[in-house]
């Protein structure tokens, strides 16, 4: 499991994305929500905005993510 370190309160799950490579502008990731199997904290995600905090997991195909407060 990989960790996505925020030095803020929240990253907006289309941030995520884009910081790990899936789309290269924020514009794509509505389309790729819909698109690809996206999974915060094991529930089925389609919102970009979805604001994520410390501790929360995100899926994205095979590859599994945990927030943490740096």
């Amino acid at each position: 499991m990989q960790q996505i370190a925020i030095h803020t309160e929240f990253i907006q799950l289309g941030q995520v994305l884009k910081l790990k490579d899936y789309i290269s502008s924020g514009g794509e990731a509505k389309v790729f929500l819909e698109n690809n199997s996206v999974f915060v904290n094991g529930d089925r995600e389609t919102r970009r905005g979805r604001k994520l905090y410390h501790g929360d997991t995100v899926t994205i195909g095979a590859e599994k993510y945990t927030v943490t407060k740096s």
